[in-house]
């Protein structure tokens, strides 16, 4: 149990990314007050648990109703995690997410709600993370491993509250540097998880 847990919440944690999503979402909401920012990271992470929970206990029968087996999807999806992970190491997820807050800001230079988006969909709850879930969860084999991967996630997203809160205080301890080494380390990390998916994808269909 601890190893699936361990494995669960490494995934999740380097796909969600709670350190990457802290300074976009400093620099999204810049203008807005100490409870707006609190009441919108309150609000991001709660849609956000809301979908994964969805699809964590109901993507299997939707997977059913589009006629998908679980096993395309388990290759499908390692092969989505592992151009993340190409993405981390190459910085260019950083990069794409920091344009995306820079034309927002540039639009709407008043204080906006960003908890639904960008922040719940896509930063958080994105293809990835909602693939993610769906994915471990197929690994789940009874209703305590199940449990075990929930737990998880909830884990990943109080991390994610804990970093969207301390977003500011955050940056300035880090630094631009060290957050991109973590990236770059957690990327190389989340290559390997993706490649097991696909053979264990690979394995079940031959």
């Amino acid at each position: 149990m601890i190893e699936l847990f361990l494995s669960a919440f490494v995934t999740l944690f380097v796909v969600i990314d709670p350190p990457g999503c802290a300074p976009i979402y400093a620099s999204l909401t810049g203008e807005a007050s100490k409870s707006e920012r609190r009441a919108m990271a309150i609000r991001a992470v709660g849609i956000a648990a809301a979908i994964l929970l969805v699809f964590a206990l109901w993507g299997k029968q939707l997977l059913g109703v589009l006629g998908i087996e679980l096993d395309s999807f388990r290759i499908a999806g390692g092969i989505m995690l592992f151009m993340i992970a190409m993405d981390m190491v190459f910085e260019k997820r950083t990069q794409r997410r920091e344009d995306r807050a820079q034309k927002l800001t540039d639009e709407e230079p008043h204080v906006e709600d960003v908890s639904v988006f960008p922040m719940a969909m896509p930063m958080i709850a994105g293809p990835g993370s909602i693939a993610t879930v769906m994915l471990l969860m197929s690994r789940a084999h009874d209703l305590t491993e199940r449990m075990v991967v929930l737990g998880a996630v909830v884990l990943t997203l109080a991390l994610m509250l804990g970093a969207l809160l301390a977003a500011g205080p955050l940056m300035a301890l880090l630094g631009r540097k060290i957050e991109a080494v973590i990236t770059r380390l957690l990327g190389v990390l989340l290559a390997a998880l993706a490649a097991q998916f696909v053979i264990d994808g690979l394995k079940a269909s031959f």
